[in-house]
């Protein structure tokens, strides 16, 4: 009877220290998962112009190749490699992750130029779909959208592995996959549902016996213009905000204290102005906007310097090559 009551003794000790295990794994994955929300969104905003021009059977299939490669990307190729940086070269985390938030600030900043000036064209134009082929220029859209995905993932697996704090490889390993798994699935079933909504609304419009039912799909069909505004404007505001957080946190991880300890100071005398139930969310708000104000600021600066100094580099490289 003791060896049965010392054997269900170790069963609970190993089934808490599994609901320990699972507890950090959900955890870090939230975590991990929230740090990444501005390439997120940016990604749902930006996927539905890859279906823009092919017909609508077409555009599920489209979404599902997309999707499928961008899981393949997360989990097979960049996860390994976020685990191999962590354990080995753990240092080269921070300049990564500064030339993420870069990235991420670039890109925004691109997007408020082509707000402020109509006129100026953005350096990664999405472009119609052209007359053609509708098979090579299916593939086309698909190579292209996978493409610019692998970038977006690396960035994603990048800031979700600074995030997680836990130190066995397994748990990291999990996590990161749930992240990759998870945000993928997000991501495009939200585009796949994006892309379909003007779809639904005519179809209720047909088949609507109701009034009230007819007129929800004309206000479908009118409102997604809206609702892909919307989309786009918050993208743009996170990339900033996630960019310029992204780079105080890894400069302050290289020595360089003095942009967060500004903004942290900041945040404290904009929090002790408000009523104390209000001064989290002061502290926040205040902390977000200047981490944008700053990602705004550095993307203006990589602007020119990306446009006019390395992208023409790429294209000479690209010509000599034809």
């Amino acid at each position: 009877m003791s060896g049965l009551l010392a054997l269900l003794d170790d069963v609970a000790g190993i089934a808490k220290i599994a609901a320990a295990s699972v507890d950090d794994i959900s955890a870090s994955a939230a975590k991990a998962g929230s740090k990444a929300a501005g390439v997120v969104i940016d990604d749902a905003a930006v996927t539905p112009k890859y279906v823009a021009g092919f017909e609508p059977k077409r555009e599920l299939p489209i979404i599902w190749r997309i999707a499928r490669s961008s899981v393949f990307n997360k989990v097979v190729i960049l996860l390994p490699l976020a685990l191999l940086l962590s354990s080995f070269a753990p240092w080269l985390l921070p300049p990564l992750l500064i030339a993420g938030g870069s990235f991420l600030c670039f890109e925004g900043a691109e997007k408020v130029l082509h707000v402020l000036k109509p006129g100026h064209e953005k350096t990664n134009p999405e472009k119609q779909v052209e007359k053609g082929d509708p098979v090579h220029l299916e593939e086309q859209k698909v190579k292209g959208a996978i493409k610019t995905d692998f970038i977006l993932s690396a960035e994603i697996m990048t800031i979700s592995l600074s995030a997680i704090e836990v130190t066995e490889v397994w748990i990291k390993a999990i996590a990161l996959g749930l992240v990759g798994v998870g945000i993928t699935a997000l991501v495009y079933g939200a585009v796949a549902l994006i892309v379909k909504m003007d779809d639904i609304g005519l179809w209720l419009t047909r088949v609507g016996r109701l009034g009230a039912t007819r007129a929800l799909g004309r206000g479908i069909v009118k409102g997604m213009p809206i609702v892909m505004w919307l989309l786009s404007t918050v993208g743009t505001v996170a990339m900033l905000w996630v960019g310029g957080s992204i780079l105080v946190h890894s400069l302050a991880q290289m020595g360089w204290h003095m942009p967060e300890e500004t903004i942290h100071h900041l945040a404290e005398s904009a929090a002790h102005l408000v009523p104390e139930n209000l001064q989290p969310a002061a502290l926040w708000l205040v902390t977000a906007a200047c981490d944008a104000v700053l990602g705004v600021i550095w993307g203006m600066i990589l602007v020119p310097i990306i446009t006019k100094l390395v992208l023409p580099l790429f294209g000479s490289s690209k010509k000599a090559a034809h």
